[in-house]
């Protein structure tokens, strides 16, 4: 049986009360989520779909605001489902929810293409905006906190991209972890290694010259991308957090059809000699989160990438184990 849809969402979406329904659709690990049809009111009479998602607290809040601008971030490149409206609930103002437009997602489509491929080139190769408040510099972040998983993100903006990955990603999830999991004094010491010895070496303006912010997506893998029904299908993706490539090769899911696209349209970075160093750095977050969001069993994976990151870049420090 449908949930009676609430207020909220009708108001918000131009629906005519008496004909939404709305039906559990799809799943995600931190929300609920739900397909919403109905008729319009503004224009009259129209059939609409859309995609919904709830949560309840701060937590779904700050979620589904995060979202909710990220996908705002990606619309101008036609990559992911347009968002609609975020906010509380009328009938509870403790829960949440997230309107997107519905994508018609095939379930047997093959992995992703040229299209995608394409795509994801167009945004990785545009300038990002500006941040707010008039400021004309270039800066590293995002206007509001983004999620990773359940994972909030810092994106105050920073000019160093360096700095930005080591305080904001990695020392983060680091301190996050040890909320989670409690203290680790063999991870700690290895990524606070990490930060102040490969990090600078990779990411500093004097290795990585002419660094410059773009809008990624921010937690692709091949689970966030997809194929429309119809056609040849249009290649999307979605549940964006707002360094591409070292998550989507942690989990795989892009073929070489993909990647020879892209890098034939996105030529590496220089210094292309540590290009895998740093997308083998990328990946690394994405380790430290799973061992936040999940536990002890990503912590191996995360300890055998610092200590090929240390053993290549560190100029001889030497990684031991705990110590008493």
């Amino acid at each position: 049986m449908s949930p009676t849809v609430d207020p909220a969402i009708t108001t918000a979406l131009h629906l005519d009360s008496s004909t939404a329904k709305m039906h559990p659709h799809g799943h995600s690990t931190f929300s609920s989520t739900f397909k919403l049809t109905g008729t319009t009111t503004t224009p009259p009479g129209l059939l609409a779909t859309f995609f919904i998602k709830t949560g309840t607290g701060p937590a779904a809040e700050t979620m589904f605001r995060g979202e909710f601008h990220s996908l705002l971030s990606l619309s101008p490149f036609h990559l992911a489902p347009h968002p609609h409206f975020h906010g509380p609930l009328s009938r509870d103002p403790q829960t949440f929810f997230l309107a997107t437009s519905f994508l018609d997602l095939s379930p047997s489509a093959p992995g992703p293409g040229v299209s995608l491929a394409r795509k994801l080139a167009n945004l990785h190769t545009t300038p990002a905006p500006l941040p707010p408040g008039g400021d004309t510099t270039p800066m590293f972040g995002f206007p509001v906190p983004t999620c990773c998983g359940a994972t909030v993100q810092d994106n105050t903006f920073r000019a160093s991209w360096a700095e930005f990955f080591a305080q904001q990603r990695l020392l983060a999830a680091l301190r996050a972890g040890v909320r989670e999991n409690g203290a680790d004094r063999e991870l700690e010491g290895t990524v606070g290694e990490v930060v102040r010895v490969v990090v600078p070496r990779l990411l500093s303006e004097e290795y990585l010259a002419g660094v410059r912010p773009v809008v990624v997506h921010g937690d692709l893998w091949g689970g966030n991308c997809g194929r429309t029904r119809g056609g040849e299908g249009e290649e999307v993706v979605f549940d964006p957090a707002g360094y591409e490539v070292g998550m989507m090769r942690m989990f795989g899911g892009f073929g070489r059809e993909f990647w020879d696209e892209y890098e034939r349209l996105v030529r590496r970075a220089e210094p292309m000699e540590d290009w895998k160093g740093r997308v083998k750095l990328y990946e690394l977050y994405h380790h430290l989160n799973h061992w936040v969001l999940f536990g002890g069993g990503y912590r191996g994976g995360a300890m055998r990438i610092m200590k090929e990151l240390i053993a290549e870049y560190g100029g001889g420090s030497d990684v031991q184990g705990d110590r008493a």
